[in-house]
């Protein structure tokens, strides 16, 4: 099985610039494949082993969403009941069902602290709702927040510890754990910049969703075995997905395809030097885990794919995450001017957009000015991003870019604007600001 695999991670690692992969694969509860490839410390020259850990980034959501979903069959919760939004000002609040499907009406976010004292000031003020509960998807990192919290105001117990005793222990995965800084009984893979670069370690103030750490091995036993802690409805609707596209559905913590093939279960994690994935086909008794040590995901989507067209040459990559796609079309709003503000936590942000020929976009933000050219998708009939900075505390940390998703309706423009960076080959990731956008005829 996958007598290829050494040259082939040797040589992916090389073409892409990633210090490190592990790979591990898992049948039948048993991990019958791990390897470890390339340089877990580029300082010390510390190779990748099978036992290395490695962090998850959102792969971490699964694992949170096992253990809120314990916790309901316990009855120290309940899925279906109200969890107030703490930046909301009133108006219909989600369940931790919409939480866990990413269908809470939150927008998109995440923060890193790289404890240089440089950290968005109060995060639960971005967890105000972008549509109504229930009505789409939007990946939400502030829903697994939320649900961390929920989780611990339930059990008494801090995020972390839940996690171990409700999900890690009884599964007898010793190596994982949720946590800013792996304290597990192995070395754990330091994370680089695409160019090589060291992170620090970080925080965030979204650990549910993000900060979780495994060997690769025992992530793919995880990938498989979870549902051993639930009751059989409750399994069962952790794989009940409401589609995404026309191939995935979210269910709660995973991303589950649909059409022909077998089921496949997955979920991607992306970050500060961080690219991770865990693969099941629950009937198959098949799971696989690929974990690498940059941020730069080219390394583990091309390693992931070798696998898989081996072990599943059925479950092809639209199959899984991280292909939520929303493909580009054209712009066809009409030429015009258009008038509204962005709803930021300090207050109102007022904006002009002048829609003009060719698809181009000029927009006026207090007294900076930029024009770039749109597009549209089925989702937005606006996408269009812009080289500004939003002038809020928060955005000023190390989110210069603002990009404007909008969509028509009833007259007017309404959506969301992104306070964000285009990655991190300059300093570190930054972070990914949402806030409501609404604009009218000028």
């Amino acid at each position: 099985m996958l007598d290829g695999l050494s040259e082939f991670c040797t040589e992916a690692l090389k073409e892409h610039g990633c210090p490190s992969v592990s790979v591990a694969v898992a049948e039948r509860g048993e991990v019958v494949r791990a390897a470890a490839y390339g340089t877990a410390d580029l300082a010390t020259g510390r190779p990748a082993t099978p036992d290395t850990a490695y962090a998850l980034a959102s792969v971490t959501k699964p694992m949170t969403a096992t253990a809120v979903c314990h916790a309901a069959d316990e009855g120290l919760l309940d899925l279906d009941a109200p969890v107030p939004l703490p930046g909301a000002d009133g108006g219909p609040a989600p369940t931790a069902r919409q939480l866990l499907q990413h269908r809470g009406g939150l927008g998109a976010y995440y923060d890193w602290d790289y404890g240089d004292g440089e950290r968005v000031h109060d995060p639960d003020r971005y967890a105000v709702p972008h549509r109504a509960p229930g009505t789409g998807f939007g990946y939400a990192n502030l829903g697994y927040r939320l649900l961390g919290r929920l989780l611990e105001q339930a059990t008494g117990r801090d995020l972390g510890d839940c996690l171990r005793e409700r999900v890690f222990a009884p599964l007898g995965l010793t190596g994982c754990h949720l946590t800013r800084v792996y304290p597990g009984p192995a070395p754990s893979a330091q994370r680089y910049t695409p160019d090589g670069r060291a992170y620090p370690d970080y925080e965030c103030s979204h650990p549910g969703a993000t900060l979780g750490w495994a060997p690769a091995g025992e992530l793919a036993l995880f990938a498989q075995s979870y549902d051993r802690l639930l009751k059989p409805e409750t399994a069962a609707a952790v794989r009940h997905a409401l589609p995404v596209n026309d191939h995935l559905g979210y269910g709660l913590g995973w991303c589950l395809s649909s059409g022909d093939g077998p089921l496949v279960q997955s979920h991607g994690g992306g970050g500060p030097g961080v690219a991770a994935m865990a693969v099941a086909v629950p009937e198959r008794l098949l799971s696989v885990a690929v974990l690498t040590n940059s941020t730069n995901k080219a390394a583990r989507d091309a390693i992931l794919r070798y696998v898989l067209e081996e072990l599943a040459p059925d479950c092809p990559p639209e199959s899984m995450t991280p292909v939520i796609a929303d493909p580009s079309r054209p712009m066809t709003l009409p030429e015009g001017d258009w008038t509204g503000r962005i709803s930021a936590p300090e207050g109102a942000i007022p904006l002009t957009l002048h829609v003009l020929p060719d698809r181009q976009i000029a927009l006026r933000l207090a007294d900076m000015s930029a024009t770039t050219t749109a597009t549209a998708s089925a989702a937005w009939d606006l996408r269009a991003s812009f080289p500004l900075q939003l002038p809020t505390a928060d955005a000023r940390i190390n989110s210069p870019e603002l990009g404007l998703y909008l969509r028509l309706a009833d007259g007017a423009l309404t959506g969301e604007a992104h306070a964000y960076k285009n990655g991190d080959t300059e300093g570190r990731l930054g972070n990914f600001l949402s806030h409501p956008c609404t604009l009218g005829p000028a």
